[in-house]
């Protein structure tokens, strides 16, 4: 874990005297929040939905991946935009699109117009991440990014956590069509609240001076107004010339599946192996994405932690992710604990769940450490298409894998096969992620 880059003298820094950027975290957080509502809303009424449109587990796969392919297609163009266009408006286009597919995704009427809706969800879904990743570069020095991402980051867990507290509830009071309209007519209240309190640093009456200077207190960090003087826009060709964007795209391929697979079909393996459907997924699933909530912030407080204690600020990252791959291992053993009961294996589902939420907090921040603001949507969107590719194959596999052993009357040898796969994942990507990247390096984008 060699590094030599020097940590940055927080303790010479003046307290701010306005701590604004907090409420942005609030904004994209309650935006990923929604993001995530809207994209789980499928896995819970898979029962309602296979009976309705007469599905098999491949079906259910192949829409799944329907709507990969298009978060992936969608990710590599909404990062340019984004870093073309800006944070606000390009946040508020792609909410607003998403939102609306939301809403008719209700009207479908055959598996066909279900699959179009699920493909115009992912294009549109995808501009979420790059645009908070962006606006926490923007609106956070280096040292506070991961914790801010790690706030922001948890939203995915509290939407997936709201999902099964209300879909299945009113799927069964006024029909599964309700569950799409309601859900995705929320994005409009975040939109509102978008236009009235954001606005960029340097503009905002909200950010005094001295929150302004910590906002771009790092050495090699330069402001928002001289970044714009230095070429725009950055083309793919030159961002896949550097080792960090391809570090950065294996490390989501390799690991970003795993979260696809929890999300889409933590409630197909609890009614497969327990029983449970409709409203009795509620409890469990509720609960693996709360413990999952709480590792998104922890794990954007640990690597804050070691940077306080004078750890550089790349090798409290990596050490970070070293840890938080180790504590995904243990959903091994998900199957087999799940024969002693129900909450033995949603309980270490939760653990390897919570894992891969810090790791995520993490992940997206190496962009932000490593590269120039102008271009860090554009390579949070390259990274963010790879795991999307990587959940296509990953969707793939489990579709046939539990056809197959369905057939057989054995579906729960296809989990255990997944849950090796999710356990082993991260220790790999952060081998990966080393070799491509073993030292800090800031790149500049003028040479």
């Amino acid at each position: 874990m060699l590094n030599t880059a020097p940590s940055p003298a927080v303790s010479t820094l003046d307290k701010p005297q306005t701590n604004y950027r907090w409420v942005i975290a609030g904004l994209l957080f309650f935006a990923t929040t929604i993001n995530y509502l809207d994209r789980v809303v499928i896995s819970l009424l898979k029962s309602n939905l296979e009976k309705e449109f007469n599905w098999t587990e491949t079906d259910y796969a192949n829409l799944v991946i329907v709507f990969q392919a298009a978060y992936a297609l969608g990710m590599l163009a909404m990062g340019p935009i984004i870093d073309k266009i800006g944070t606000k408006l390009g946040y508020a286009v792609a909410l607003t699109f998403w939102s609306l597919v939301g809403i008719a995704t209700g009207f479908a009427k055959t598996t066909f117009a279900f699959g179009v809706a699920r493909a115009s969800l992912g294009l549109a879904e995808a501009g979420n991440f790059p645009a908070a990743i962006k606006t926490v570069a923007e609106w956070f020095p280096k040292r506070e990014r991961a914790f801010a991402t790690g706030i922001f980051n948890s939203g995915t867990n509290i939407g997936a956590v709201l999902a099964p507290a209300s879909v299945p509830y009113i799927a069964e009071v006024w029909g599964w069509q309700w569950a799409f309209y309601i859900t995705g007519a929320t994005g409009f209240i975040w939109l509102i609240l978008w236009f009235i309190f954001y606005k960029k640093p340097t503009e905002h009456p909200g950010v005094s001076p001295s929150e302004l200077a910590y906002i771009n207190s790092d050495a090699d960090e330069r402001t928002e107004e001289a970044a714009a003087t230095d070429g725009g826009k950055v083309a793919w060709t030159k961002l896949l010339t550097y080792r960090q964007t391809w570090a950065f795209f294996f490390g989501k391929l390799l690991t970003d599946p795993i979260w696809w697979f929890y999300l889409f079909w933590l409630p197909a393996f609890l009614k497969a192996q327990y029983g449970l459907t409709g409203t009795a997924v509620s409890l469990p699933v509720a609960v693996v994405y709360i413990i999952a909530s709480v590792g998104s912030i922890f794990g954007g407080w640990l690597p804050l932690k070691f940077i306080k204690q004078g750890m550089p600020i790349f090798r409290a990252r990596k050490t970070a992710m070293l840890l938080y791959a180790l504590a995904a291992v243990p959903v091994v053993f998900a199957q087999w604990l799940g024969s002693m009961g129900l909450w033995f294996a949603v309980l270490s589902i939760a653990l390897a769940a919570s894992a891969h939420q810090a790791w995520s907090a993490n992940i997206f921040t190496t962009v932000s450490d490593m590269f120039p603001r102008r271009a860090v949507a554009s390579v949070t969107g390259i990274g963010g298409m790879a795991g999307a590719v990587g959940g296509i194959a990953i969707a793939k596999l489990a579709g046939k894998l539990f056809d197959y052993y369905k057939g057989l009357g054995h579906i729960e040898t296809g989990y255990y096969i997944m849950f090796i796969i999710c356990g082993s994942a991260y220790l790999t990507a952060w081998g990966v992620m080393h070799l491509l990247v073993p030292k800090f390096k800031t790149i500049d984008l003028s040479k």
